[in-house]
C-alpha cells in the first residue's frame, strides 16, 4: 500500500555532513523523496507540537529499559523532552516527505532503532550513529540519533502537516 511519511534529519546529521548518505539509504530501499524543506532555526512552538509533553512517560520508559536505575520514568521523560527540544533546535534540520509502498514501516526499518548502540547494522542509526541512550542519560542530554521518522499513519499525517504542509 502506497504511503507518505516524514523523516527529519536532525542537527547532528547536518553537522556531520550526512545528508546525502542518509537519503541514499532511503532511495536504495526503493523509496522516493517527494519534498524537502530546510529549517535554519526551529521555533519552540513547532517543537512543542512535534514533541508534546504527553510523550514524557513513553520516553521515560524507553530510557528506563536501558537504565533501570531511573525510578520515575514520567519525570525523567519530561527532562529528556526538554533536552530533545534543545537538541532538535540547536542547528539546522531537514524535513523530508518520503513516499512508497509501506513507506512508514520501510522508513522505520531503514532508519533503525532509536538507540544507535542497539540499532542493526545496515540501518542509518546502526551504521552512522555514534551515541547511545545509556551515554546520553549519564550525561544528562538527549540521545543524538541523526533522524526522526514518523511511527504510524496518524503520526505521519500530523507531522507532514506540521513540517511540510
Amino acid at each position: 500500500m502506497y504511503q507518505e511519511t516524514l523523516v527529519i534529519l536532525k542537527s547532528d546529521a547536518l553537522e556531520r555532513n550526512l545528508i546525502g548518505n542518509a537519503i541514499k539509504y532511503y532511495e536504495d530501499a526503493g523509496l522516493k523523496i517527494l519534498d524537502i524543506k530546510f529549517y535554519g532555526k526551529v521555533e519552540i512552538d513547532r517543537l512543542k507540537k512535534h514533541y508534546p509533553d504527553t510523550m514524557a512517560l513513553s520516553i521515560g520508559k524507553k530510557a528506563q529499559a536501558v537504565v533501570p536505575s531511573i525510578t520515575d520514568p514520567a519525570a525523567h521523560g519530561m527532562k529528556v523532552l526538554e533536552k530533545l527540544r534543545g537538541y532538535f533546535s540547536r542547528g539546522p534540520i531537514l524535513a523530508i516527505r518520503i513516499g512508497g509502498d509501506d513507506a512508514i514501516k520501510e522508513v522505520r526499518r531503514v532508519t533503525g532503532y532509536t538507540d544507535p548502540a542497539s540499532a542493526e547494522k545496515g540501518t542509518i542509526r546502526g551504521d552512522l550513529g555514534i551515541d547511545s541512550i545509556a551515554k546520553s542519560t549519564e550525561e544528562g542530554r538527549a540521545v543524538e540519533n541523526l533522524v526522526h521518522a514518523s511511527g504510524n499513519p496518524e503520526e505521519a499525517e500530523a507531522e507532514l502537516e506540521l513540517w511540510l504542509p
